[in-house]
């Protein structure tokens, strides 16, 4: 077995080193597989690609900046690979483990590497005024990471720092890198995904300014294999961590990564969540948000950052918004960001869409968009903001349990409404848990109206008082595009529905 070329790619540390005819397997040609491909080309790599199936336009442009397309049923090892000779093999993020292709490369010695860690290596390109690369900061987490990304990116906008949000939150960090007008920082959400790939020391490991995983549940056990495998992964985030590992109180997991990661000297945990903070931590205090972690006399005093009645006012006083709140300050504290910025900052932020928004409000009842809760642990966040609730739930479960999810929500719910192809898993634990719940199953097999018959089938339980909540726990690919067409599809059923019944100020999202 021929391992020369590892000395060679440990030297490949800079946008300035020498990566031409370097031989890249690259697999899959997604958003992100994609600039993989086009920032090797760059470089001067030989690229060949590999997907099952390929973006006619992706596809097009591929020969354009000079790399080539292996299409091929990647159930097997292409045999084009094998003659390809590649020295490195860079995988995209959805790809399992213990995909083929993947396992090849290990049999032969062949380095693999996520696009994590390209970015990595390459973020010198355009480096910041001081002439160093912009520093990184990570957000992780079973749920809230685009949410504190994006407020995290927000509160260093505020204080006057070019900032990219980037990575998992749809921007690939290799964009993010090699735009030409630069950036003073990065923050970067990682999925466990991504992370899986990223080292945790050596020649290509990352070392963050500041970290955090934001919470821990089970989810993705189909990818990872096993909880310990996914936690692992998550726990990456936190290694070589520079100034802060923030980490979430409420969350033992979370503490013990930090207490797990092997950091750089003079890093600090700082822990965040509801309750009054210690000295390091960020809390609430008679409702007001406070950092006791980045002032000088923290054993004595707080610095208020804003109050849960400011917050309510915008619509962002949902304790899990407020817990990344909390998250995102203690990332911008870390880099330097003053408390004025992010109360700021605070006071023009606007969640993404169909992230807990609210589609109307008519007859005392409110229609609620949360199909981003693709996973138990988002459900239970949305269920709990509301005391009495007709639950739309249901899709991909991605191999996660939902008996303690049903069980342990059982209580605030008037009735269920089961969607998605497989509905068997709902169906059984409602009637373990909840026998009395009405439970009613949309089993239309077109996409247009799944969401329709859920909307009627919910209208006819709803009571004053109640949420009509849409928040599935689950993925949308059995029956939508993604999580986004989902929620649009409810939001467009609900208001054909309600027609001119809804209040006027119910189409703001909250």
């Amino acid at each position: 077995m021929d391992l020369s070329h590892v000395t060679r790619l440990d030297t490949l540390t800079s946008w300035n080193a020498d990566w031409r005819h370097l031989k890249v397997a690259v697999l899959g040609l997604g958003v992100t597989g994609f600039a993989v491909a086009d920032t090797l080309a760059e470089l001067g790599a030989e690229v060949l690609v590999l997907a099952s199936a390929a973006d006619d336009d992706r596809a097009r442009l591929l020969e354009v900046i000079g790399a080539r397309l292996l299409q091929h049923d990647l159930s097997t090892v292409p045999e084009g690979l094998e003659e390809f000779g590649a020295e490195l093999l860079i995988a995209s993020p959805g790809f399992h483990p213990d995909h083929v292709v993947l396992e090849w490369a290990q049999e032969n010695g062949i380095a693999v590497w996520g696009d994590i860690e390209l970015a990595w290596r390459l973020r010198d390109k355009v480096p910041t005024a001081s002439g160093e690369p912009a520093p990184w900061i990570l957000v992780t987490g079973t749920n809230g990471k685009t949410t504190t990304t994006q407020l995290t990116a927000t509160f260093l906008a505020e204080a006057g720092r070019r900032v990219a949000p980037c990575g998992n939150i749809g921007v690939p960090v290799l964009d993010a890198i090699r735009d030409p007008q630069g950036w003073d920082a990065l923050v970067v959400e990682l999925s466990s995904y991504q992370l899986h790939h990223v080292k945790r020391e050596g020649v290509g490991a990352l070392e963050p300014l500041a970290s955090v995983c934001l919470n821990i549940a089970d989810d993705h056990l189909d990818w990872h294999g096993s909880a310990e495998a996914y936690r692992a992964a998550k726990a990456t985030v936190y290694a070589n961590t520079l100034v802060a590992c923030v980490y979430n109180k409420a969350d033992a997991a979370t503490e013990q990564m930090v207490r797990d990661a092997d950091v750089a000297d003079g890093a600090r945990a700082i822990g965040f969540d509801l309750g009054s903070p210690g000295p390091s931590d960020f809390g609430i205090v008679d409702g007001i948000l406070c950092d006791r972690a980045f002032l000088d006399d923290r054993h004595h005093s707080a610095i208020e950052l804003t109050t849960l009645a400011a917050l309510a006012e915008r619509g962002l006083d949902s304790p899990h918004i407020v817990a990344n709140i909390l998250a995102a300050s203690a990332l911008a504290r870390a880099a330097g960001i003053d408390v004025t910025a992010i109360a700021r900052a605070l006071g023009h932020f606007e969640l993404d869409a169909h992230r807990i928004q609210t589609v109307a409000v008519a007859d005392g009842i409110r229609w609620i968009d949360d199909s981003k809760a693709t996973n138990p642990h988002a459900a239970v966040a949305s269920l709990k903001a509301n005391p009495s609730v007709v639950w739309i739930v249901g899709g991909l479960l991605k191999g996660v349990d939902v008996d303690d999810l049903v069980r342990s929500q059982a209580e605030r719910l008037r009735a269920a409404v089961i969607i998605g192809v497989d509905r068997s898993a709902l169906r059984d634990a409602f009637a373990r848990h909840a026998p009395q719940l009405p439970v009613f199953e949309v089993d239309a097999t077109d996409t247009g109206e799944v969401m329709p018959t859920a909307v009627r089938l919910a209208a006819k339980v709803a009571v004053p008082g109640d949420a009509v909540l849409l928040a599935p726990a689950a993925a949308s690919m059995d029956q939508f595009a993604d999580y986004a067409e989902r929620g649009e599809m409810f939001a467009g059923a609900v208001r054909e529905f309600l027609g001119g019944g809804a209040d006027e100020q119910s189409a703001s999202g909250h």
